[in-house]
């Protein structure tokens, strides 16, 4: 089924009004993406600067193997 001649174009101006507060709130969404971006970056950077764990330290700690495995109550 189809519908010939039934679609047209969006008119942003039109179809989609924005208020001021929607601009707003826009650029802020765009300015917070930017900044938790930059945020990962400098968490990576820190987690960099943290000393290494051996290969021998990283064996010594426990493992979950033989752990009771986790059940929800009834």
């Amino acid at each position: 089924m189809k519908s010939f001649g039934s679609h047209k174009m969006i008119d942003l101006e039109r179809d989609l009004p924005l208020t001021a507060e929607d601009v707003a709130a826009l650029r802020r969404s765009r300015q917070e993406v930017r900044t938790a971006a930059g945020d990962l970056d400098a968490y990576l950077q820190y987690l960099r600067q943290l000393p290494q764990a051996s290969p021998d330290e990283l064996r010594r700690r426990p493992s979950p193997r033989g752990a009771e495995p986790f059940r929800l109550p009834d």
